[in-house]
């Protein structure tokens, strides 16, 4: 018997066509193109109370897990009138057509192209200000030599920072080694605005716990520390969307977690096949995100003494133009050389 080539899935009141359901997407258990789809519908709360209504930059994998990708940046000419899209800003100054994530058909529609990453702008498509951002994003990267335990004492003393300035913060595995925190936020600051926050929660964890953790934009400066990436925040930046899965064998998903768990999770068992029975049993440990918008004010204080006391502003990714107050773009090593 020939399996189907076809599927049509009932999402958000629309009918979605799946083609080559049965393709494998994730190859260590199997998981399957459908398999994922089913994944996004059981989650379906969750990841639109985190990313709905949210332009996102969709990663096509059209081999599945493993295989060569590509971002998708613009959304193709043959994509169905239903879509909602909207006009984004890139890193590079250029605009393309991005899809929104409006509901979860439009999760599926990506899905069928092959989308294994969902690559989320800080800002809701629909209130039309893209200049203002709602989300603070801290991203706790492990280096060489340090992995996840690292990383949650590091979201420890981040939680610790935030609560001593009355900002409420809710992390999240990455589906790989690290942790991501998210402040939602008042829609008042532009990104600079809050990449200059993200830099000084990241410099004041580095005084606080210089030994494991480091605000050091160069690699050779970094050591066997947890890297606080304050660039996530930097202009037109996406970061990988809460619930979505990622790219890895074995069906991984970057998974929101209380902070009372964050601890005693296990990454690589937060997958596409035991998540769903995670929400069903406790629910959303996000559920209140939205509730009461948090300030940057106290962050943004903490970055006006830092440059009152001579500091210059942290390196910048090299994709953006020189930014005023900025040090030389040059790694310290090669500075000496010179």
């Amino acid at each position: 018997m020939v399996a189907a080539q076809v599927e049509v899935v009932e999402a958000a009141g629309r009918e979605v066509r799946v083609t080559s359901p049965h393709k494998v997407f994730f190859p260590q258990r199997g998981e399957t193109k459908l398999d994922l789809v089913r994944y996004y519908l059981a989650v379906e709360g969750p990841i639109m109370a985190a990313m709905g209504g949210r332009p996102t930059l969709m990663q096509r994998f059209p081999e599945g897990a493993g295989g060569s990708s590509f971002f998708q940046k613009r959304v193709p000419d043959s994509a169905p009138d239903w879509l909602n899209t909207a006009t984004v800003t890139t890193v590079n100054g250029t605009t393309s057509r991005a899809l929104v994530a409006a509901d979860v058909a439009h999760l599926i529609w990506a899905v069928n192209l092959g989308c294994l990453g969902f690559h989320v702008w800080p800002y809701r498509a629909d209130t039309g200000d893209e200049d203002h951002v709602d989300e603070l994003r801290l991203d706790l990267d492990p280096q060489p030599g340090t992995g996840f335990a690292e990383a949650v004492v590091a979201a420890g003393e981040l939680r610790a920072l935030l609560d001593e300035l009355g900002i409420a913060s809710y992390p999240k595995t990455t589906a790989s080694r690290g942790v991501h925190v998210y402040v939602r936020l008042e829609p008042r600051w532009d990104a600079y605005q809050v990449r200059a926050a993200a830099v000084a929660a990241a410099r004041e964890l580095e005084r606080r716990r210089r030994d494991s953790i480091t605000a050091a934009w160069w690699k050779e400066e970094r050591g066997r520390r947890i890297f606080v990436d304050y660039n996530q925040n930097a202009p037109h930046k996406t970061v990988f969307g809460a619930w979505s899965a990622r790219a890895r064998v074995g069906a991984q998903v970057s998974t929101p977690v209380s902070w009372d768990e964050l601890a005693d999770v296990r990454p690589d068992d937060l997958t596409i096949a035991t998540v769903p029975a995670r929400v069903q049993r406790d629910g959303d440990p996000w559920a209140d995100i939205a509730a009461a918008p948090q300030s940057i004010e106290p962050l943004l204080a903490m970055s006006e003494r830092d440059m009152a006391a001579g500091l210059m502003d942290a390196p910048w990714p090299p994709v953006y133009p020189k930014q005023p107050n900025e040090p030389p773009r040059v790694a310290p090593s090669r500075a000496r050389e010179q």
